[in-house]
């Protein structure tokens, strides 16, 4: 192992290339040496030609992560769960075609670091089967500059299955906490493990290097052999990096309690204002089970904790996020990914093992686009691909589906009290369109296969049924023909729609745990 400066990491790395990238958005993100690497770059024109790999989205959508990369020459091809906080230049060229760019689910990338790592033949899944991860529909490919299939349809054991072969990595680049002299890395303050371990392991596998961004330093044989997470036998080269540079997510420098270092009192945590989110959030948390695993998403989905901490039930709950966290109340925005007082801290691969296994009993996803067969988009707006991350792995396997979304979008404003909901200015994107842009849940596949889908926004609830979305309830205060119906590209199923419970639109609700003592109550008789 030899620790080097930043600058010198393009001088390691060939033209032409295969890099993978450890790190979600700024979190376990090696942004000294991604600093490093472009400024070799500017300066030499090399190296050029790249090829980037990562399981989530990189960047923070300013100057860090894949922005190092946003300049001709350098990337011919970009591979990603996730492409939100990549920033305005590098989503320039990913939509104008400059660059290769292919989208598949986050969860399916951090498996397939481990059969790069074991040398396998590649990863088969079920997960992205009907969705345009699918070969039938786009394959993953963002734009038409895509030539390669890196995902193929195939039969085995008289099934339909998704194969993605294992590519070559030539560098691995991750970050931890502490290096020790020997190369024996920790991830004591970092908020995820994510799968650093696994990236090393690939890029060793296929004869390539491992440069490591870590905090500090220490002496050989210092470090308790149960706290490395990635031995030194993987490292080849340590790069220290500056604190500005070593962010513990976008928005926080560092807190012990998003790393499990410290505790802190639900109650310090501050109650969602009363808009539309609040009332989605709590519509969505009548959906829980006590005892029931749960995962939630980003967006609107973030707030339930919230919600349960205000009413005081979220010791009922067992709350999960797709990054390795279990336990605790979820953090939100700049810190979404993270958690306080979380009781379990794994590698993300290894969460998903979990999820793709049925580990799940309900999920709460966010909502941009729905059609009247049910099918939702979260990953591709106005022909600009945002990505799909880990959603196409939750969505396949989990029993329960709660979909959380403003109604319409752009301008949403709504006036919310006296157990009521009046929209102030009506949104100027519609939501629930004919047909979705893009396919990231496939409604007819989950209606076939029994799921159990609701789609809960701030002034109605549908259902998804086997002949397509039904409305169920409306909130009090709303016109069904003036503020629902008309602002939807298809009409709903309607049979029996009911009134949501005004209490939802209330400054103080108090519900939910009445709510999750008769939920208990019918799953014991």
């Amino acid at each position: 192992m030899k620790i080097i400066d930043a600058d010198a990491v393009g001088g390691l790395i060939a033209d032409g290339a295969t890099l993978f990238l450890g790190g979600l958005a700024m979190t376990g993100l090696a942004e000294e040496v991604l600093q490093g690497l472009e400024r070799c770059f500017l300066a030499s024109g090399h190296p050029r030609n790249l090829c980037t790999w990562a399981c989530g989205a990189i960047g923070n959508s300013g100057a860090g992560g894949m922005v190092h990369f946003a300049h001709p020459g350098m990337i011919r091809r970009t591979v990603a769960g996730h492409f939100g906080q990549t920033g305005k230049e590098m989503m320039k060229m990913v939509f104008d075609g400059e660059v290769e760019a292919y989208n598949f689910p986050q969860g399916s990338l951090s498996h397939l670091t481990r059969h790069i790592a074991a040398r396998t033949p590649g990863l088969l899944t079920k997960v992205g089967l009907g969705t345009f991860v699918d070969p039938r529909l786009e394959g993953g490919k963002l734009n038409a500059r895509c030539s390669e299939d890196l995902v193929r349809l195939v039969e085995f054991g008289g099934e339909e299955w998704l194969h993605y072969p294992c590519p070559k990595i030539d560098v691995a680049i991750i970050r931890a906490t502490v290096a020790d002299e020997n190369g024996n890395l920790t991830l004591d303050k970092e908020g995820m493990l994510l799968e650093q371990l696994s990236i090393a392991q690939a890029a060793h596998a296929c004869g390539g290097i491992v440069i490591a961004q870590v905090e500090r330093v220490v002496q050989a044989g210092s470090l308790h052999p149960k706290s490395v997470k990635i031995p030194g036998l993987l490292v080849d080269y340590i790069v220290l990096g500056k604190p500005e540079n070593h962010m513990q997510s976008i928005a926080t420098q560092f807190d012990p309690a998003l790393c499990g270092d410290q505790r802190v009192p639900l109650g310090s945590l501050a109650p969602m204002p009363l808009d539309e989110r609040k009332v989605i959030a709590r519509r969505a948390a009548l959906e829980l089970k006590p005892g029931a695993i749960s995962n939630l998403g980003i967006g609107i989905p973030a707030g339930i904790p919230s919600i349960a901490a205000e009413e005081g039930v979220a010791e009922l709950l067992q709350l999960s996020i797709e990054s390795g966290i279990n336990g605790g109340v979820p953090a939100q925005f700049g810190d979404f990914g993270l958690a306080y007082n979380p009781e379990s801290i794994i590698e993300q691969s290894a969460q998903f093992d979990f999820y793709d296994g049925g580990g799940l009993d309900a999920s709460f996803l966010g909502l941009a686009q729905a059609d009247y067969r049910g099918n939702v988009n979260v990953s591709k707006f106005n022909g600009r691909p945002v990505g799909c991350g880990g959603f196409v792995n939750i969505t396949r396997s989990t029993p329960t589906l709660v979909f959380c979304g403003t109604f319409t979008a752009s301008g949403l404003e709504v006036e919310v009290g006296d157990g009521r909901l009046r929209i102030v200015t009506e949104g100027r994107s519609r939501k629930f369109i004919e047909q979705v842009e893009q396919i990231t849940f496939n409604g007819l596949d989950a209606a076939q296969r029994r799921q159990s889908v609701l789609f809960v926004t701030e002034r109605a609830v549908l259902r998804l049924s086997t002949d397509g979305l039904e409305l169920i309830e409306i909130a009090p205060g709303i016109d069904l023909e003036r503020d629902v119906l008309a602002h939807m590209g298809f009409r709903p199923i309607m049979r029996d729609v009911k009134l949501m419970d005004a209490a939802l639109f209330q400054p103080h609700w108090g519900g939910l745990k009445q709510a999750l003592v008769r939920a208990q109550a019918r799953i014991l008789r």
